[in-house]
């Protein structure tokens, strides 16, 4: 970790900076790939299958022996957790819904908005180093209370030609019945345009690797929407006196792990507990199973000592962190001067683990200073909302005039029109 002691504000600009990638290159061999797709459909598949997973399948959909199989595999305390985590999730996306409020703008004008949930949606579920199923419950259950009415998940399969039982226990778990093994850019080209087998989408969800990110860049080129823009996970973690710093360090790693490019930046308001926390790292870091991805991670990251707490969120803010910790017995306090984050943890027992799987939260959040623009996954991000507008007699009396000097303020005579022609009809009966 790269330690950096009261630097100047002027400074702040590079250290709050994240690595660029050509996408160019990426971008290249999507179009190639996504070329393949639209001509040879369901065999270009099967052929990307083999060449990138290394394995022949005779079968894209996940069968129900195999999902049966897979219960199987999945021991109970597992399945508990996962039912805990579900719950949990459910419960907190079913807030989020909305209740039909009509306004009456003006004496006969009654306004109103209601959801819809979107048709079709793709759910792209990462199955290498780290088999997601938790990504699963985070897209699956509010596209499920969103009402969407196809929900069509894709991950990879192993050399063997399967799925990893958790994923499916999972899928099943909160009834999504369209599985496909197919993961990559071919995933999101399936979900795409579409093929024998996989149904085309209107937007795709979930995370994924650099090909996967450029891929569902490219796929808004061809009018489908995607949840958010995607890149290396990570955290920024506030940490003062009152830190636990082996919580801290714990922390660190836990996005550390995730894969090499992940980025973990660690303020404090003193070089003291900045290197209680470094000592940690090290001492956690040499027992972990992913020690080499996190060590490089680590090496790209950085320990920055600043004067406050409050001077730790106004770089947050610049930073615009997916994850921000505050590991900090007064976290609440700085609530109010939080503008930029994907998702906020308070305080020494909220780990950022709580809200990667069971809290309730969701934890498909902006990367890369998206945090900025957008919001995390919510049950928003699977409903459109459409607004409706009923006017009486008496509505288009009191608006319509000033409707009139407006249209033809633009020049735009038949929008007038529709309008004069009411009120003169209204005006002849009265």
């Amino acid at each position: 970790m790269q330690t950096y002691i009261n630097p100047k504000l002027s400074d702040w600009s590079t250290l709050t900076s994240r690595p660029t990638k050509e996408v160019q290159d990426l971008q290249k061999i999507v179009f190639d790939v996504f070329g393949k797709i639209q001509t040879e459909k369901d065999q270009a598949l099967f052929n990307f299958t083999e060449q990138f997973d290394q394995v022949r399948l005779t079968s894209l959909k996940v069968s129900l022996e195999e999902i049966e199989e897979a219960k199987l595999l999945i021991s109970e305390d597992l399945k508990q957790a996962i039912k805990l985590a579900a719950s949990n999730i459910e419960r907190f996306h079913s807030a989020q819904r909305e209740e039909i409020k009509v306004i009456e703008t003006t004496k006969g004008v009654n306004c109103w908005r209601e959801s819809r949930g979107i048709e079709n949606v793709g759910i792209y579920i990462p199955g290498g180093t780290a088999p997601l199923f938790s990504t699963t419950l985070m897209l699956g259950i509010p596209a499920k209370l969103a009402g969407c009415e196809n929900i069509i998940l894709c991950t990879p399969p192993n050399a063997a030609g399967k799925i990893h039982p958790a994923i499916l226990y999972t899928a099943n778990l909160i009834g999504i019945e369209k599985i496909y093994k197919v993961g990559g850019i071919q995933a999101i080209g399936a979900l795409t345009f579409g093929t024998e087998t996989i149904q085309k989408v209107d937007k795709i969800f979930g995370p994924g690797n650099q090909y996967v990110t450029a891929a569902k860049q490219v796929a808004q080129n061809f009018g489908v929407a995607i949840d958010m823009p995607a890149g290396p996970s990570e955290v920024l973690v506030i940490a003062d006196e009152t830190s636990v710093p082996k919580y801290v360090a714990a922390d660190l790693l836990s996005q550390a792990e995730h894969g090499i490019d992940s980025q973990v930046i660690l303020l404090t308001t003193n070089e003291q507990t900045l290197n209680e926390i470094i000592v940690e790292i090290n001492t956690q870091l040499e027992v972990l199973p992913r020690k080499e991805l996190a060590a490089k991670a680590l090496e790209n990251s950085r320990g920055i000592v600043l004067n406050s707490i409050e001077e730790c969120v106004a770089f947050s803010n610049i930073y615009a962190p997916e994850h921000l910790i505050l590991a900090c017995e007064t976290a609440e306090e700085y609530i109010p001067k939080i503008i930029n984050a994907g998702s906020v943890f308070l305080g020494n027992y909220s780990c950022e683990s709580a809200g990667d799987y069971a809290s309730g939260t969701n934890h498909t959040l902006p990367t890369n200073g998206y945090a900025k623009n957008y919001s995390g996954v919510s049950l928003d991000s699977f409903i459109k909302k459409i607004t409706f507008q009923k006017l009486s007699s008496e509505g288009i009396q009191n608006i319509g005039p000033a409707i009139e000097l407006m249209a033809e303020a633009e020049e735009l005579f038949a929008h007038k029109n529709a309008v004069t022609l009411r009120l003169q009809d209204l005006s002849s009966k009265a």
